[in-house]
This record gives structure tokens, C-alpha cells and sequence, in this order.
């Protein structure tokens, strides 16, 4: 349900944020950086890209998907190997337990886009990065053996040949069609003690491509960057 949810709702919120086309990363209050010898246990990659046709709906392209989650998982092998940090990596759980996790992520990684660095924000908050995944976070600490979990949500969309060409038609006649290529994504850090958010970064912006290997590897960088460490 919330999978489904998130469907209908990332890209509204993509279209309304996209003239902020940098990544933007918060701490958790309290939280400096990670402490010596924590573990990480590296969730399944929640990604998903879309093609815009004519009308402007966005429709899955599971090929186009395979590719992006291809390269995004070279890619975190790459950072692994390099990180110097303890990885558990997840990328073949498929249980429900880490599956609806993951989509519980989704959905707060957009509440935090909306109410933390958009414009709806939160007044309880007072402008802290105060979000939790509550106690499922718990369970997944137990099931890994890791003190944090690394969350990586991110979609993509890419406007068709035929929606290329209204676009072109369009402007000789002077109506703007939106071009569709939003991409956003969010990447959490979450202490898996208390469920506590203590990192997250935000991605949204008209450029990359992950279907394209460089441009994936260019898209993660951006999302993680500033990571603690």
C-alpha cells in the first residue's frame, strides 16, 4: 500500500521542488559522524524510472530499471571496497520484513522533503531533522547484526520520442510543454538502536541519467555526499 502510494505522490513533489537542483544533507541533533567500528548494513536499492509519454503520465519501464539498479549496485561495490567501514550488504533480502521497511523509508524520506526543506514545514520540529522509522528499525538490527542501516530511494523519469517531439511542435507555436526528467532520490543513514533518521540527503533536480553507467556513478556521488564518517 504505501509502495503504491508513493507512486502516485513522488512525482508531485519532484515537479514542485525541482528548481532546487542541488543535493541538500541535515544531521540529526546530537549527531557528529559515525562511531569507530559501527556497521552498516547496506539496504536493497529502492529505485524506479518512469517514461513520460505525450500526455504527460509517467509509465514504469522495468528495463530501463534493471539497468539503473545494475549500475547503482556496481557502483555502491565500488564505494564498498574503498569506504574502509564494516558493510553488511542486504541487496539479495527479499523478505517482506526489509521489503516493507524499505517502502516505509520512501514514505518519510518524502514527508522529510515536503515538511523539513520544502515548504510545508512542521512547527513541532522546529527545524530539526527529528523523523524515525520507528521499531521495525529494531528488528532489522537483530536480523543484520548492524548498528546503522544505509537507505537509498531514488526516481527517475525520462520524457518519450513522441513527447520530445510536442515539445518541439509546442514551442514553434509558443505553448510550453514540461519536459518531464525529474530526478529525485534520498539517502538515510538510520541508527537502528532507536530507528532515529540521523542523516538524510535529498536529491531533486532536471539532470542524470541513470541508465548510464559515469551518470549513475555521478548520481550516487551526489546523493551521498557529506556522508558521515
Amino acid at each position: 500500500m504505501i509502495r503504491k502510494l508513493l507512486q502516485g505522490s513522488w512525482l508531485a513533489v519532484a515537479l514542485s521542488l525541482a528548481a532546487a537542483a542541488v543535493a541538500q544533507s541535515n544531521r540529526a541533533e546530537g549527531f557528529v559522524k559515525l562511531p569507530s567500528g559501527a556497521k552498516i548494513a547496506l539496504m536493497p536499492l529502492d529505485v524506479e524510472l518512469f517514461e513520460v509519454g505525450v500526455g504527460g503520465v509517467a509509465e514504469p519501464r522495468a528495463d530501463w530499471t534493471t539497468a539503473a539498479l545494475k549500475h547503482l549496485n556496481e557502483v555502491y561495490r565500488e564505494r564498498k571496497a574503498k569506504a574502509g567501514m564494516q558493510i553488511v550488504d542486504m541487496a539479495d533480502d527479499t523478505s517482506d520484513e526489509v521489503a516493507e521497511l524499505n517502502a516505509l523509508h520512501g514514505a518519510v524520506g518524502t514527508a522529510i522533503t515536503v515538511h523539513h526543506f520544502g515548504p510545508l514545514k512542521l512547527a513541532t520540529k522546529e527545524g530539526k531533522l527529528d523523523w524515525s522509522l520507528g521499531s521495525e528499525a529494531n528488528a532489522l538490527r537483530q536480523r543484520s547484526g548492524a548498528d546503522y542501516a544505509l537507505f537509498t530511494f531514488i526516481r527517475d523519469n525520462y520524457a518519450s520520442k513522441e513527447r520530445i517531439a510536442a515539445m518541439i511542435v509546442g514551442a514553434l507555436f509558443g505553448v510550453g510543454i514540461h519536459p518531464g526528467g525529474i530526478q529525485t532520490g534520498y539517502a538515510s543513514l538510520v541508527d537502528l538502536q532507536t530507528g532515529r533518521i540521523v542523516w538524510f540527503n535529498r536529491l531533486v533536480r532536471g539532470s542524470g541519467d541513470l541508465r548510464e553507467r559515469d551518470a549513475a556513478r555521478e548520481t550516487l556521488d551526489a546523493l551521498l555526499a557529506e556522508f558521515p564518517k
